[in-house]
């Protein structure tokens, strides 16, 4: 073995499992005793179609797919120690994932042992345990095509003579190491571990051989693990379900109370923005019987991590990492983005951030670009905004006299993104913003200034100019109403969506 490579002898790992594996479970792990982590099974075909980021806000490698979804993230504290496990069915696919993932894991693993449709209807899995010459064509590929360990998963074939003629001729490929599932591919947690074929697998080849624990009935405890050890003879365990309901099980001093590792898993969680919705499953499995009890109730109605951490007391916990993130994500983003005018395609783009403080109480430049395309019989100014899936944060494109601005960083809000495309739309025309400390340029008018509304929301000044321009247009009166209206709500703090314009008295 190569210094600095990944050893599978004598090892206790957290096992692959669906939904389970994330970071956040795969560090507390680590914290807890593990030697190595599995992430959960990432299909091939997927993976293949990601590409590597650096996110510099969560010091974290995130391989992202085409929309945006975070296939796979891991980061610096477990790179030596995580096992990326895909299911594949396709020798030349398998290598371009494993080279994608490479050089941020320290060993590459094919799942042949999982039984469930989602894989098998694919070839993978278990399926491939009928093919051994695809088994032998995928491993041999990745085994001379990257450079950190290779390993496989598998199950126990009908005989035991299949079995261990099947890990003889997986060792010649030249992995590293290999998992023994002790069930045929039809059996399920609730049948018994065939410790005597994994036994005999364990003497048949020299390469480590280790066993994966899914029942609670067989490790309980970390002192658990080595009877289990020497029970089968293999070289090292592999723990699922025992970790997944609690995985301080790692720990050598004894397990901790479930209430402390979901509070440590949590920390994780909040730590690397890990998906709410994954958090609420991995939650509920440490629960088990307590599903239903008031704190279940509340974790399975909560939709955000936010709502999670009221569940669980820790909102200033929540709150404190959230504005750390963001401090980090403004001092990222105003060091790297340049502050003149950018051509991104057909949109001017510039750094601009909106900033509430630094404008009146009733004045934001989304009024004053209006107040200014009004001046100039222009057609009113028009939004788009997006969201980012990663960090669920907004960017809008603000379209004039048919050109495009943009502002290159993103926003917690959708308004404050228009505002922020308002602001660079402004400044490239050079024209007043509305700024405190500006001087007056005449758009807004005092009324306005001083937020003076009539009973139904508008300025008197706006509600003269709807009602003269009402004999006109009854269609463009509509829209400027709208428009002012949602002006005058946003600089007073209102956050409804924009399409969904304030109920009138």
């Amino acid at each position: 073995m190569m210094a600095g490579r990944l050893s599978f002898r004598n090892i206790t790992a957290l096992a692959p499992m669906v939904r389970v594996g994330t970071l956040p479970m795969r560090l507390l792990a680590l914290d807890y005793g593990a030697d190595v982590v599995y992430c959960e099974e990432l299909i091939d075909i997927k993976m293949a179609q990601c590409h590597r980021v650096v996110n510099e806000v969560l010091e974290t490698v995130d391989f992202v797919a085409p929309d945006d979804r975070v296939m796979f993230r891991t980061c610096e504290k477990e790179k030596d120690r995580v096992v990326f496990q895909m299911g594949t069915a396709d020798p030349d696919r398998a290598l371009i994932v494993a080279r994608l993932v490479e050089n941020d894991v320290a060993a590459i693993d094919v799942n042949m042992g999982c039984p469930k449709e989602y894989s098998t209807k694919g070839g993978m899995g278990a399926a491939l345990l009928s093919d051994p010459d695809k088994i032998e064509a995928i491993l041999r590929k990745l085994v001379t095509g990257v450079s950190i360990p290779v390993t496989c998963k598998i199950r126990i074939l009908p005989s035991l003579e299949e079995t261990i003629g099947l890990v003889r001729r997986i060792e010649k490929t030249g992995v590293t190491a290999v998992a023994v599932h002790g069930r045929f591919k039809d059996e399920r947690p609730r049948h018994p571990v065939h410790c005597d074929y994994i036994q005999a697998v364990s003497q048949a080849v020299s390469i480590p051989v280790y066993r994966q624990v899914r029942s609670l009935d067989l490790v309980k405890t970390n002192k658990d693990i080595e009877e289990f050890r020497k029970a089968t003879g293999a070289s090292s365990v592999m723990l699922a379900r025992s970790a997944m309901w609690n995985a301080s099980v790692f720990r050598s001093r004894g397990t901790l109370p479930v209430e402390e590792v979901m509070e440590d898993y949590l920390k994780y969680a909040f730590r690397y923005e890990n998906h709410a919705f994954n958090s609420k499953y991995c939650l509920c499995q440490m629960l088990r019987d307590k599903v239903e009890s008031p704190l279940g109730k509340q974790l399975q109605a909560a939709q955000t991590n936010a709502e999670i951490s009221e569940a669980y007391g820790m909102k200033e916990f929540y709150q404190q990492n959230q504005d750390r993130l963001q401090t980090k994500r403004d001092s990222l983003q105003s060091s790297t983005q340049p502050d003149r005018p950018v051509m991104d395609g057909d949109v001017t783009t510039m750094a601009v951030k909106f900033e509430r403080r630094e404008y009146p109480p009733h004045i934001t430049p989304k009024m004053f670009l209006l107040e200014w395309s009004r001046k100039e019989k222009l057609e009113q100014p028009q939004y788009e905004v997006v969201q980012r899936a990663q960090d669920r944060a907004f960017q809008a494109i603000v379209t004039l006299s048919k050109k495009k601005y943009r502002s290159t960083l993103w926003e917690k809000s959708k308004k404050f993104a228009e505002q922020a495309a308002a602001v660079v739309c402004l400044r490239i025309l050079g024209i007043p913003e509305g700024r405190i400390g500006e001087e007056d340029s005449g758009l807004i008018c005092k009324r306005k200034r001083d937020g003076k509304t009539m009973t139904n929301g508008t300025t008197e000044g706006e509600e003269a100019t709807i009602k003269r321009r009402s004999t006109e247009n009854t269609q463009e009166t509509e829209n400027l109403e709208s428009e002012a209206t949602v002006a005058v709500a946003v600089a007073n703090g209102d956050h409804h969506e924009p399409d969904a314009p304030p109920k009138r008295p």
